[in-house]
């Protein structure tokens, strides 16, 4: 069990399995995904000596590890201690419509007390006073403006979750209204988070594209590597036919290597390149915002693939729409500044921090805040958790880590940066709802009190006729809730 883990202990990580606790490699070398806690989107290799991060993913090869830290004072403890004293130190804001009760209670009962003294004083009329001053708190009594925020609550909740958007915290939502800047986790938020192959080149012209890629498909199939998942899923799609594999081996760190129709082939490294001194086309080689693969037949080169994460369709239009509304796009991510600097840049973004680690993820929302900004921050990943729980409005993306969901104060169930704006807009439209409700739970009153204390010359509201005013007020608020769904037209 995960739980009697203690440092000293020594672990063997088979392919494939999650790193149970943090670690240093004693024996074995390969690839690893730290992307859910670095945000870095390519897969890390790690050789021996190297650190392993408990809740990674070990991709291709066996580790043996030996734990270095205890449960409590681990990596993803001290995220998780993040996140706790950032919300706790959240400040609990009263709700407008309870104070509004509460003094609307007390003007009833000042009112209606008043009143009674005065007729008494006035007419000395024991019954008329007592029906004056029943007929003010009949019609003063707070029962629309106990139901005003509620409906609205409990409509727009239904509504955003049947569109996609889970609220979680009720006050975040009224407060998305208030945005001015959105900070982006790029990983799984505004890309995909998956490799995807972007190019094909062949070394020389006779070299057949297609026939690269089956070479390099059929031998990935063996492989477990992210890389690999990319290059075989984009032969799928271009229905070609594998080949078969034989002899098929794992070159550490370097590539992978079969034999097919009777010829040496491989998918290798730079790395490998140029250890065996086989030099590189320049119209092979690619931006460090990618990663590129190269195809063996012997000795020969054939061509190159290229593979990056790619960037989500939904978030141009995202990143289109908030700048539409006057607010400002950022990013912010573990990976590394070239990769940054381009998805910033396509997607046209007002600024980015790249090679971030959680903790300092928190301290990037704190700085923005401090320059008068209320933020947004949209992941997905274990270290996004801090940051969200640090902004004032925190959008977890639904397919993430369970850690940024349980942090996130609305969940994005689609995974669509879109629906970001849609939040927003939302919020401003069930807010506005909110103060219209509570303006006729309220406002009435200035007209109705002096009615039915009678102060009105001529014009006596009997107690009957102030419940029905009181009751039609309710009916009211109950109506213009409903409105919420009719005016959104049942959409984000």
């Amino acid at each position: 069990k995960i739980a009697e883990l203690k440092m000293g202990d020594k672990v063997l990580i088979k392919p494939g399995e999650k790193i149970p606790a943090d670690g240093i490699i004693i024996k074995g070398q390969g690839y690893v995904d730290e992307s859910m806690l670095t945000g870095e989107s390519r897969p890390v290799q790690k050789d021996k000596g190297d650190k392993l991060i408990g809740g990674s993913i070990n991709s291709d090869a066996s580790f043996e590890i030996k734990i270095s830290s205890s449960k409590d004072e681990s990596y993803l403890s001290k995220v998780i201690s993040l996140v706790q004293q950032a919300q706790a130190s959240k400040s609990k804001t009263q709700k407008l419509a309870d104070k509004a009760a509460l003094w609307l209670t007390i003007i009833a009962i000042s009112v209606g007390v008043a009143t009674f003294g005065a007729w008494m004083v006035i007419k000395g009329d024991l019954a008329f006073a007592v029906e004056r001053m029943a007929t003010v708190m009949v019609i003063t009594c707070p029962h629309a403006l106990g139901l005003a925020i509620p409906l609205v609550a409990a409509v727009s909740t239904s509504l955003s979750a049947r569109n996609g958007l889970l609220i979680r915290n009720r006050t975040a939502f009224e407060n998305s209204r208030k945005i001015t800047l959105v900070l982006f986790d790029k990983t799984g938020t505004l890309t995909e988070g998956v490799f995807a192959v972007q190019e094909i080149k062949a070394a020389e012209e006779k070299y057949d594209l297609k026939n690269i890629l089956q070479l390099a498909a059929s031998l990935e199939k063996e492989s477990e590597h992210p890389i690999g998942k990319g290059i075989f899923k984009k032969s799928e799609e271009q229905k070609i036919k594998l080949l078969k594999v034989s002899n098929f081996k794992n070159m550490k760190g370097e590539g992978i290597t079969g034999n097919i129709g009777g010829k040496n082939v491989a998918v290798v490294s730079p790395k490998y390149l140029n250890k065996q001194k086989i030099p590189i086309p320049k119209k092979l080689q690619s931006s460090k915002a990618a990663t590129t693969v190269y195809v063996l037949q012997g000795k020969t080169l054939l061509g190159s693939i290229t593979l990056a994460d790619t960037i989500r369709k939904e978030s141009y239009e995202a990143v289109r729409k908030l700048h539409a509304s006057g607010i400002k796009c950022w990013m912010l991510t573990g990976d590394n500044k070239v990769i940054a600097e381009e998805v910033a840049g396509k997607l046209k973004l007002d600024g980015y921090f790249a090679e971030v680690l959680p903790h300092q993820k928190q301290e990037k929302v704190k700085e923005l805040q401090k320059k008068g900004e209320f933020v947004a921050v949209a992941g997905d990943g274990v270290n996004d958790a801090p940051a969200l729980a640090q902004a004032d409005v925190g959008i977890a993306v639904g397919s993430g880590t369970d850690v940024a969901v349980e942090t996130g104060d609305i969940v994005l169930v689609n995974n669509n940066p879109e629906d970001i704006t849609s939040l927003i807009l939302f919020g401003k439209a069930t807010y506005k709802k909110m103060i219209q409700n509570i303006f006729w739970a309220t406002g009435y009153n200035v007209i109705a009190i002096p009615l039915a204390a009678g102060v009105v010359p001529g014009l006596i509201i009997s107690p009957a006729i102030g419940a029905a005013l009181m009751s039609l007020s309710t009916v009211i608020v109950a109506v213009n809730a409903k409105m919420l769904s009719t005016k959104t037209g049942g959409k984000k």
